[in-house]
């Protein structure tokens, strides 16, 4: 009796030891975290974070509009490390990629698409700073410490990956069945993605300008390829193609709305760098980014005049800024267009006006053969339109002074194209350093409130339109060309970024040395 009992504790220990095993084991995967995740969830977060917004500070940057107001922002160009989140989303894009193949051999839908967001995010960090690892990037616990490529080196992989992207997708389609979802900004169309690929592909190709010589680049021919083949590489026709975001009213509200008119309306204004331009060439989309300035009303200018509107100079210093928008001598933020609705305008990422800029600017330089005029009218015709101004009488709205929340009057605007291309400003003065700095200029203007950085980076490559400095822009009243890389980074990989920095800046990670790109 004895033998059995001590037999039957034996047993029973065992099984519960085993059990305990068990249950200690199981607890090392959580089942409610996902192992899998189906590619088009991971394709829609990327869209989300490669989407970059208007009404932001990189507008200020831009010389788009100002901040009056200091506990709303400033214009300083007080740029200290640039963020390496975008290795976050390049992960990202990885994981699209393997979920991708799980089910599809590449090239798939989502490979193929890989490949520009690639191309797109290593564009825009190599842009802030200039070298970046790449190569050996995202490798994770491999090789935490990655060493850094060129920027000429990624530049010519981004090139390669647009190549790439565009092929792959032209395969994809021509077979048909293609299978995408979670894309908001084509609705799942590689041909259309096709054409928004090859049109950031000559955004690329511009922005090489300075190194057009350089045969390993093969920048004109490239452009040439690209232009002189519609079939191959589809590019936009209008501006109903282009790569927009539309704001949601309920998730995701564009940045200036009816929720907050109370707080900011009247604490931003325009930048003198964009609305005096406007109106130095009699632009119609003066009366549509902006108001009068009521000084300027005060003293006779009727409203739905040229005379009425006035920016600040991005430069000048806040508190003075702040002290004459208050007594109104400048015109602020047209509240009826970018305040009284949730969706006042779509933001475009990539677009149709800056397509046409960008061929008539590589036909000015020489690189392909065209008429420069021609694209370049095309660009300005689309930019205009974009506000809904078309030739004859149109209406347009302003706040009204002094009165309740969106009390607005409305007056009338004549416009006809053929007396505001006439004015010698506009008029494309042809293949020349004038026709040049007009193309870029009409670019700048149609760059406001799209695009994210790029006014700013075209600026930087042409220092054309003349950006205004003074005690307001800080950084001793200069433009920065670069942001310094993350503290961070330094931190962990400090002998790549040191090695980083010693072959590319003599001065040291200062925001105010060159890239390779604009030397």
């Amino acid at each position: 009796m004895k033998n059995l009992l001590l037999i039957l504790i034996s047993v029973t220990l065992f099984f519960a030891s085993t059990g305990c095993k068990k249950d200690f084991n199981s607890l090392e995967s959580d089942k409610n975290r996902p192992t899998s995740v189906p590619p088009n969830l991971i394709l829609n977060g990327i869209l989300n974070d490669i989407t970059q917004d208007a009404f932001t500070s990189t507008q200020r940057w831009n010389q788009f509009y100002c901040c009056n107001y200091n506990y709303y922002g400033n214009q300083e160009y007080s740029w200290t490390g640039a963020s390496y989140g975008t290795y976050s989303v390049l992960n990202n894009v990885l994981r699209m990629e393997d979920e991708a193949v799980k089910n599809i051999p590449a090239p798939n839908s989502y490979t193929a698409l890989g490949k520009f967001l690639r191309a797109y995010l290593y564009y825009n960090l190599t842009m802030q700073v200039g070298d970046i690892p790449m190569s050996e990037a995202l490798k994770g616990i491999e090789n935490t410490k990655p060493k850094y490529d060129s920027q000429k080196e990624v530049f010519k992989q981004i090139l390669v990956w647009l190549e790439e992207s565009n092929n792959e997708m032209s395969t994809l389609t021509s077979k048909g069945g293609y299978l995408l979802s979670g894309d908001f900004y084509f609705n799942n169309d590689l041909n259309k993605w096709r054409k928004a690929i090859n049109a950031f592909r000559l955004r690329v190709l511009v922005q090489l300008s300075k190194h057009d010589q350089e045969a390993d680049l093969n920048i004109k021919q490239q452009f040439n390829d690209i232009v002189g083949n519609a079939v191959k590489y589809p590019l936009f026709t209008s501006m109903s193609e282009n790569m927009s975001f539309i704001p949601n009213a309920q998730y995701n509200k564009y940045p200036t709305s009816p929720d907050n008119y109370g707080f900011d309306a009247t604490r931003y204004n325009m930048s003198s760098t964009y609305l005096n331009t406007l109106v130095a060439n009699k632009d119609p989309r003066t009366f549509y980014v902006a108001e009068p300035a009521d000084s300027l009303v005060r003293a006779g200018a009727a409203p739905n005049t040229f005379a009425a509107f006035n920016g600040a100079g991005s430069g000048e210093d806040l508190a003075t800024m702040s002290t004459k928008a208050l007594v109104g001598l400048y015109s602020f933020i047209n509240r009826n267009r970018y305040y009284r609705t949730y969706t006042a305008e779509n933001t475009i990422q990539i677009g149709y006006p800056e397509m046409c800029f960008n061929i008539s600017e590589a036909i000015n330089r020489g690189w392909i053969t065209g008429d420069a005029e021609s694209w370049y009218t095309k660009g300005l015709q689309a930019s205009i339109g974009f506000f809904g101004i078309t030739n004859g009488t149109n209406t347009v709205t302003f706040q009204k002074k002094g009165g309740t929340v969106f009390d607005y009057n409305t007056y009338t605007i004549n416009y006809d194209w053929t007396t505001f291309y006439a004015q010698p400003t506009i008029k494309y003065a042809g293949n020349s350093a004038a026709g040049l700095a007009q193309i870029i200029t009409q670019k700048y203007l149609a760059f406001f409130q799209n695009s994210g950085p790029e006014a700013y980076y075209n600026w930087r490559r042409t220092a054309t339109p003349a950006f205004h400095v003074g005690p307001g822009t800080a950084n001793s009243q200069r433009i920065p060309f670069r942001f310094q890389y993350p503290s961070s980074e330094s931190a962990q990989n400090g002998t790549n970024v040191k090695a980083a920095i010693s072959s590319q800046f003599p001065g040291g990670d200062d925001i105010n040395e060159k890239m390779w790109l604009i030397k």
